[in-house]
């Protein structure tokens, strides 16, 4: 099956094929009326590439090198929470797929898995680990010391999300944790025998690492405890300094959208910054990831600066990394591939990133991504045409 997949909107049509609606929803939607979603794939057709030739390409390196780390390829596996709900290994499989191709894979704070097996699962520094500004501190200290104890160096703090988004497509389809079937789910599920006895197989997805807040709590009450007690819309900037103080390895902040909060994380110390959007699944009409870009990496020269938001073409990677980016953080495309074959399919879902930027690079004639740069792109006068086969 990974082999008969030829780009990324290839995975995302086998996984609609294997996941149930509610599934491939949660995994799929965004917020409200989409408009953030789908600006973040229409931007990239506003930047075109500008080929040079006869440079010499016959050997091409897009090596990179993250927060002092050697990477393959500059594609990371970004945060996404319980991802059981896409195979039964989830966040293990992941992980394994990233250590395989030799990137990094940034663990969410809402894994369905707990952080100590995904961190056992792949060699370091292969996990990272993501996590949010709760008002229960405690909550963050605890997770704190388990990350460390776990050995994990780096550090990824998302700050869009004070509340989440009205995801519609969920609120359609009922969607809760634990997943409860019902008359209207029924159909569905029986169409996807294979999905429900993967998800029998791995028991209720819960949020592991919570378990032992919520000790007593039933799966439904824990869910609520997360989404309403974890929340806080009163954060300030005085609640990254906190973090900063209490975490001595690389810290990214991911979430910024303008120049002057970027600056403001600068000033706390952060070590980077992953200009994103939430890939639209928080605000809906709010600018596109890779219109930001090029402000927040004038903004912030001193610091390493990511970029997530939309990414479905090696092609889109290098333009990316032409505006200014050190590397991109995808999250979809390897949900989609977990859910086509698991570890393999994440493994397939990487290759084909590697793949395309490498014969991208031969064709636009760079030999390394040291020759990626704002030479590399131009902004067009009117977009492209829309393509046939729109990978959303």
């Amino acid at each position: 099956m990974t082999r008969s997949v030829y780009s990324v909107h290839d995975v995302r049509l086998a996984a609609r094929r294997r996941l149930p609606r509610i599934a491939f929803d949660f995994i799929d939607g965004g917020a409200e009326d989409e408009t953030t979603l789908h600006a973040n794939r229409e931007a990239f057709r506003r930047w075109a590439l500008r080929p040079r030739h006869l440079r010499g390409t016959a050997e091409r390196d897009q090596s990179t090198t993250v927060l002092g780390e050697r990477l393959s390829s500059p594609v990371i596996l970004g945060p996404a929470g319980m991802q059981r709900i896409a195979h039964r290994l989830g966040e293990v499989a992941a992980a394994r797929a990233a250590a395989s191709a030799g990137t990094r894979y940034a663990l969410s704070s809402y894994s369905s898995l707990r952080l100590e097996e995904v961190a056992a699962a792949a060699p370091p520094p292969t996990v990272w680990f993501q996590i949010y500004l709760w008002k229960d501190r405690r909550s963050n200290v605890e997770l704190l010391e388990r990350v460390r104890r776990a050995g994990i160096r780096v550090l990824i703090v998302t700050v869009d999300s004070p509340l989440s988004g009205k995801r519609e497509r969920d609120l359609r389809n009922g969607f809760t944790l634990p997943l409860r079937p019902n008359v209207r789910m029924a159909a569905d599920l029986a169409a996807n025998p294979r999905w429900l006895v993967d998800y029998l197989r791995g028991g209720q997805i819960t949020f592991a690492n919570f378990t032992e807040i919520g000790a007593g709590k039933r799966p439904t009450a824990l869910f609520a405890y997360v989404n309403q007690e974890l929340a806080f819309p009163g954060a300030t900037i005085d609640e990254l300094h906190w973090l900063r103080e209490r975490w001595e390895g690389p810290l990214v902040i991911k979430g910024t959208m303008t120049a002057e909060d970027a600056v403001e994380a600068v000033e706390c110390g952060v070590d980077g910054i992953c200009v994103s959007n939430h890939g639209g699944r928080q605000v809906d009409g709010a600018l596109a990831s890779l219109e930001a870009l090029p402000e927040i990496v004038a903004a912030a020269p001193s610091v390493e600066v990511f970029f997530d938001g939309g990414v479905r073409r090696g092609s889109e990677v290098l333009k990316a990394l032409a505006l200014g980016a050190r590397a991109v953080f995808v999250a979809r495309p390897y949900l989609f591939g977990l859910a086509m074959d698991g570890q393999r399919g994440a493994e397939r879902v990487l290759e084909i990133y590697r793949d395309e930027i490498d014969v991208t690079m031969a064709l636009i004639g760079r030999r390394s991504l040291d020759g990626i740069d704002d030479g590399s792109v131009v902004r067009r006068a009117s977009p492209d045409p829309a393509p046939t086969a729109t990978t959303t």
